[in-house]
């Protein structure tokens, strides 16, 4: 079973699909090829939150901060700011020449983002996701595959420091997606 087919068993998608994407218009903007897990999230659940937790950003989107090409940018201006003009320390998986991160969701209320750190010469299949707190400089460092990831998230499996909300608030029995427009009762 695919990370992809263990994640819609345990949090089934919408039932009317979201909306088709041009995957080589958005990689011809961002200038990187994207996972097909990623790719195929997308394609089966949207734009949208896992378990109230993780907001999946993706092309469209009618919620703006869920949109993946603007928080692609804005992520980059952050991150640029913080580690050239405040002084802030750069992961050192960064030093690399042409290394990068791309954002593919955050954490709700937390400020906090997944990344995939993006190498020249690693196929996206083999991009490491990477937490980041969003209120400070701590990175943590994961496996690839998004949907593998997200998948432990909602199962408690994932070796993090993070997502206490979800493991001590919430404490779900079962798992739900809502899509961008639902949230905005759309």
């Amino acid at each position: 079973m695919t990370a992809i087919d263990a994640l819609v068993r345990l949090c089934p998608p919408p039932a009317e699909p979201p909306p088709a994407v041009d995957w080589a218009e958005v990689e011809g903007a961002l200038g990187v090829p994207l996972p097909a897990d990623y790719k195929l999230l997308v394609e089966t659940y949207g734009a949208g939150i896992f378990t109230s937790t993780v907001w999946l950003l993706a092309p469209e989107s009618a919620r703006a901060d869920c949109l993946l090409l603007a928080q692609a940018a804005e992520r980059d201006e952050i991150l640029a700011s913080l580690w050239d003009d405040v002084g802030e320390e750069r992961p050192e998986q960064l030093e690399e020449p042409g290394a990068r991160v791309v954002p593919w969701a955050f954490e709700e209320g937390s400020g906090a983002f997944l990344y995939w750190l993006v190498r020249p010469g690693i196929p996206p299949e083999e991009w490491p996701v990477l937490y980041n707190e969003g209120r400070g400089p701590l990175w943590e460092h994961h496996g690839p595959g998004c949907a593998a990831f997200l998948h432990a998230v909602l199962t408690g499996t994932a070796e993090t420091s993070y997502f206490g909300y979800l493991y001590e608030v919430l404490k779900p029995t079962e798992h739900r997606f809502e899509t961008a427009a639902e949230t905005l009762g759309g």
